[in-house]
């Protein structure tokens, strides 16, 4: 969430910016506007009233040590009106500042002033392309038509309906290798702690982390259940439980950066046709992916948000997986995000780029909803965090990824030399 002094101070500013977003913001900041005016003449009526209270306080100070009971009489009535005033005036500005939360909370981060300005996907800025494509002397399959027999839809179908995968065998064994490689590159050799983590979590914690209110239809809800009968949510991503460990907290001097890996699975509705995305692997209702989170100070979280991208960056590299990576642009951006790179690897079978990981640093818009805060020294009053998270990479695409690059004229898929040792094979061969 935006921070609302900032908004009030600064409403042409924002609005800016916002302008530079794709979608209307109009009405949603003509009705900021008025909250914010409303706002402005409540804190200067408070401050008047509390000038004149500061004044009376200090005459009838003066008045207590003279003979004249009734000036004091009349200064202590007077005193006792203002302070009457005052709290009703900042009871009505606690209601107005609600409103403008609550109107804040419905309204996405600020682009960076170097995020490229576009209205969608197309307009995104390829940064750098790594490894060459495959070059195939037959026609690429997609990932579901490799290894047959290993892939089964059919009873996955049987089992949970549409957007779920049964695999078996060394495919599924390539899953869980996939899996242990990712999770074993970013704990020895980037220095993450990794944790285990809740596949539930409370509302507040999805409003934290700026999945609710906006995107509650892409949710699976559970009804209550538990004595207090508050709902819970299967998480969207790793994200939602792994930023909000710190949620209402205030960090130690010297605690940042924090840096923490979780594997989980990751439940979404995501309601609606992608054509051919709702074949295979790639658009699931379930699916696993290896979340990279991390908390900096503010003025770092730029230098931070490199560094979490070419971390991301080092699984495919040791992979052999060709991919490039794309900043995108304001239209193209997520709700909370300040700054974000996508990584693309390349799908022979659509002779395109897919994101496989998406990389974003989210200023202190998170920590501001969470509660987050840290202290950069100790005389020093505590400040918001800057959050940064990014696939680590999605295991699901991760696998498409690797059968279709590494296919062969058989359908078989040749196993990445990183991978087998986990793997104990050379090839996968479909049943």
């Amino acid at each position: 969430m935006l921070d609302p002094r900032y908004v009030a101070e600064n409403l042409e500013e924002v609005k800016a910016r916002l302008e530079r977003r794709s979608g209307s913001w109009g009405p949603i900041i003509a009705e900021l506007s008025v909250f914010v005016e409303e706002r402005r003449l409540l804190i200067g009526k408070t401050e008047e009233l509390a000038a004149r209270r500061n004044a009376a306080n200090a005459e009838m100070s003066a008045l207590a040590k003279g003979a004249d009971k009734q000036a004091f009489a009349a200064r202590r009535d007077e005193l006792k009106a203002l302070s009457d005033q005052i709290k009703v005036l900042e009871g009505e500005l606690a209601t107005v500042t609600r409103k403008l939360e609550d109107n804040l909370a419905g309204i996405p981060n600020l682009p960076h002033p170097d995020v490229p300005v576009g209205a969608g996907e197309e307009e995104n800025r390829v940064v750098r392309e790594w490894g060459k494509k495959p070059d195939f002397d037959f026609e690429p399959k997609p990932h579901y038509e490799l290894c047959r027999g290993l892939f089964d839809f059919d009873r996955s179908a049987k089992l949970s309906g549409a957007r779920f995968a049964v695999l078996w065998g060394l495919l599924a064994r390539l899953e869980r290798s996939l899996e242990n490689f990712m999770i074993n590159v970013h704990t020895e050799q980037h220095g993450y702690r990794e944790v285990s983590v809740p596949f539930l979590v409370r509302a507040s914690a999805l409003f934290g982390t700026s999945q609710l209110p906006k995107f509650e239809a892409d949710l699976f809800k559970i009804p209550p259940t538990d004595e207090d009968g508050e709902a819970l949510y299967l998480i969207p991503t790793a994200e939602v439980p792994v930023t909000n460990l710190h949620a209402d907290e205030i960090l130690e001097v010297g605690t940042l950066p924090l840096t923490y890996t979780a594997l989980t699975p990751c439940f979404r509705s995501e309601a609606g046709s992608y054509g051919k995305d709702v074949r295979g692997l790639f658009r699931q209702h379930q699916f696993k992916k290896v979340e990279l989170v991390r908390f900096s100070e503010p003025e770092n979280s730029m230098e931070e948000l490199e560094t979490l991208t070419s971390q991301a960056e080092a699984i495919l590299q040791q992979l052999g997986l060709h991919y490039r990576v794309v900043e995108l642009c304001t239209g193209d951006m997520g709700f909370a995000s300040v700054r974000t790179y996508d990584i693309e690897v390349w799908l022979p079978s659509q002779e395109k780029y897919r994101e496989i990981s998406s990389c974003s640093c989210f200023g202190d818009f998170q920590a501001r909803r969470a509660k987050i805060r840290y202290r950069p020294s100790a005389k020093e009053k505590p400040r918001f965090v800057h959050t940064l998270n990014g696939s680590g990479i999605a295991v699901g695409r991760a696998l498409i990824a690797v059968c279709e690059q590494y296919q062969n004229a058989d359908g078989s898929v040749t196993v990445p030399a990183v991978l087998r040792p986990f793997v104990g094979a050379d090839t996968i061969v479909g049943a």
